[in-house]
């Protein structure tokens, strides 16, 4: 027996000036269903999602609910027939309780006038309860971890008689045991006749959770189905509109000269005696679960944060890093894994971004000169192949792979020597990830020393010559290219915490 369509997409349209957002799309929503919704970037998925959700109110094409045509005009009307949206920022008041979070603007009222506390903390309780969510409704909003504020999200859509919850991209700042817990909850609200739109780059987490598919692809739809009919590949080849059966190219050869030694690197209570070597044109990757201490070890070496102990030797010589500046000069950059808040600055253009961190080359007596500026942003907008239609383009309007490209560049115009990316690829699409792999391979061709630190696995496995694998604030081994596969690295770590 077919399940019940709860929505229906025909033929939605929606324009910006100069530009077709969305052309003809369709697509239909079923009850206890978790319907994919996958696409490059900039392929139309947020706009049908605020189409859906009742942020644009201007569009062609049909809306329709249960049988009956619906024109919505905003978030209020949406609440009204039953769907919310979990954005990918999460929208809270971190000083507020989790009751007040999720009754804001529509508290329980004792009279005209006053708000009914007692009631609003039975409700919240009751919701809590009915999730199997063992949480203080009195506790502040920023005491939780990102995972039980999500949770706060879907319950805050319960809240509302919600049948109909879209969620964009809600693993992106998870770890994979949090994304478990939130998984086996949509499951479980599946059960009871909740339909989902799942929004992901994370195309294994599609086909471990989802019953169906639609794929956008530059504004059009491009198919729709029963996610058991395809395969990863299949879906990607929608999504980006070519095959990409090798989206890991070939790494080159290491250099035999040694970049980077670090001697029994260690920072109190944060990590100990950490050494390794990275050569010349090696991409070194550093495996291990979250909070294991990777990213604190790549901060220590870009200077966020002082060691206390050990060497760091550069090209044979020691060097002394207390600070971003030390390491700058020293030829080590550094792309952090949250690129939104400290890799670039939105409301600036793409020239502003490139430039600005690198004054002293760009600047003299405080002049900056105009035509060197333009020549060098044009050139290595060129070299990483930069999809903007100028320099002057705002960064904040790129897609995600263009935005990680600009993050590359403002580090390329120096002479780096080392170069560290934590998650380089996350919240990124296929097609822009293999970019980006080309890009990290074509730099250790031309002998740059990289670092790599990711927790998409077959990422690591993939794009690394060798790996070490980080547990404790230790490192637990160092493994060859011949020796690299997911087993041996879980094994080193589940090991390593039984010794604990």
């Amino acid at each position: 027996m077919e399940k019940e369509t709860i929505i229906e997409l025909k033929n939605i349209r929606k324009e910006f000036p100069g530009v077709v957002a969305l052309d003809n799309v369709n697509m239909k929503i079923r009850a206890s269903e978790v319907h994919a919704l996958v696409g490059e970037n900039g392929a139309g998925k947020s706009t049908l999602m605020k189409i859906l959700s009742g942020t644009y109110s201007n569009y062609g094409g049909s809306v329709i609910c249960k049988g009956e045509e619906i024109h919505m005009k905003c978030e209020k009307d949406a609440f009204k027939y039953g769907i919310s949206i979990v954005a990918q920022e999460l929208n809270y008041v971190s000083e507020l309780s989790i009751a007040e979070n999720l009754f804001l603007g529509r508290e329980p009222k004792k009279g005209k006038v006053f708000v009914n506390k007692a009631e609003r903390l039975k409700e919240t309780q009751r919701l809590l309860d009915e999730m199997g969510l063992d949480y203080n409704p009195r506790e502040k909003m920023g005491n939780l971890n990102v995972a039980q504020r999500q949770m706060i999200e879907i319950l805050k859509s319960l809240s509302r008689d919600s049948r109909v919850i879209i969620m964009d991209e809600p693993t992106s700042a998870l770890t994979s045991k949090e994304s478990e817990i939130l998984f086996s909850k949509v499951n479980e609200l599946k059960q009871k006749g909740i339909a989902f739109i799942f929004i992901s780059h994370r195309l294994e987490e599609v086909f471990e959770l989802c019953d169906s598919y639609t794929v956008l692809r530059d504004g059009k739809w491009i198919a729709s189905g029963d996610i058991k009919d395809v395969d990863t590949d299949k879906l990607i080849a929608m999504m980006v509109g070519r095959d990409i059966k090798d989206i890991y190219p070939p790494i080159p050869q290491i250099g035999k000269d040694i970049r980077l030694e670090v001697k029994n690197l260690g920072r109190k209570d944060v990590f100990q005696k950490v050494s390794f070597q990275v050569h010349k044109g090696e991409i070194f990757g550093l495996a291990g679960m979250v909070g294991a201490g990777r990213s604190e070890i790549v901060e220590t070496l870009f200077g966020l944060a002082r060691a206390n102990e050990g060497e760091i030797i550069l090209d044979g010589k020691p060097i002394k890093i207390r600070s971003v500046k030390d390491a700058i000069q020293n030829g080590i950059a550094m792309v952090t894994e949250d690129r939104r808040t400290y890799g670039f600055v939105g409301v600036r253009s793409i020239s502003d971004n490139i430039i600005l961190p690198n004054g002293d080359l760009f600047a003299k007596g405080g002049i900056w000169d105009k035509k060197k500026v333009q020549q060098e942003v044009a050139k290595i907008c060129k070299r990483l192949s930069v999809k903007a239609p100028d320099a002057n383009t705002l960064v904040g309007n790129l897609s995600g792979g263009n935005q990680q490209k600009v993050v590359l560049a403002k580090w390329l115009v120096r002479n780096i020597k080392l170069l560290i990316l934590d998650e380089p690829t996350r919240g990124i699409d296929v097609g822009a990830k293999q970019e980006i792999y080309s890009l990290i391979t074509e730099f250790a061709e031309q002998g740059l020393a990289i670092i790599l630190i990711s927790s998409d696995m077959p990422e690591v496995l993939s794009m690394s010559h060798r790996v070490g694998v980080v547990g404790g604030g230790k490192m637990l081994g160092i493994l060859d290219r011949n020796e690299i596969s997911q087993n041996k690295i879980m094994k080193m770590i589940v090991e390593a915490k039984g010794d604990e």
